[in-house]
């Protein structure tokens, strides 16, 4: 995962996602309390789901670290859903605020200072901009694409000021450092 996306699905949840064995119960809770339902959702045998569950000494196991990245990945997935569902749609109508410390660089007209070079920036962006994040990552969409989105987005609104100076100003925005969202 790339540092948009990660910083996407940060800005989405209101509280941290659960973690090892609290991700395991987590999972059970959400089957109803059925090891063989999380069995089958993570793709191993249920013994193995109740080693992980169990309270008697000298029989609890850790899940190893495939399965841990299995368990990590399905508890992303159903974690705060309905709040997920609430801070995206917030953020297609309202917008959001990105900030970030990335490599800025631009194809601008001759003479002028077009070096790329380390930029910390903070910048409203539209609830326009939120859309095309969205469907880019739902599409599959890499991180190059949501760093071009990004990049023309924070052309128009940081270095060309909403369209009021510096027009045929191209943004290219590369090495990102990290990128954080604040909705609503």
């Amino acid at each position: 995962m790339g540092e948009i996306v990660r910083g996407l699905e940060r800005a989405l949840l209101t509280r941290p996602v659960p973690t090892s064995d609290a991700a395991v119960r987590f999972l059970l809770k959400t089957e109803k309390g059925s090891t063989k339902n999380v069995a089958v959702l993570l793709g191993i045998s249920q013994r193995t789901v109740q080693r992980w569950l169990t309270t008697r000494p000298g029989m609890r196991r850790s899940p190893s670290a495939v399965h841990a990245g299995l368990i990590d990945e399905v508890v992303r997935a159903r974690w705060q859903p309905r709040v997920r569902a609430r801070q995206r749609a917030r953020a297609e109508a309202d917008g959001f605020v990105l900030h970030t410390r990335a490599r800025f660089g631009f194809a601008a007209p001759a003479g002028s200072s077009d070096d790329p070079r380390v930029r910390l920036i903070t910048q409203y962006l539209s609830g326009e901009v939120a859309r095309e994040l969205f469907a880019a990552r739902d599409a599959g969409g890499g991180e190059q694409q949501q760093m071009v989105i990004l990049a023309r987005a924070l052309g128009h609104a940081y270095f060309r000021d909403g369209g009021l100076r510096a027009h045929g100003l191209g943004i290219a925005f590369t090495d990102v450092e990290f990128a954080d969202f604040s909705i609503g």
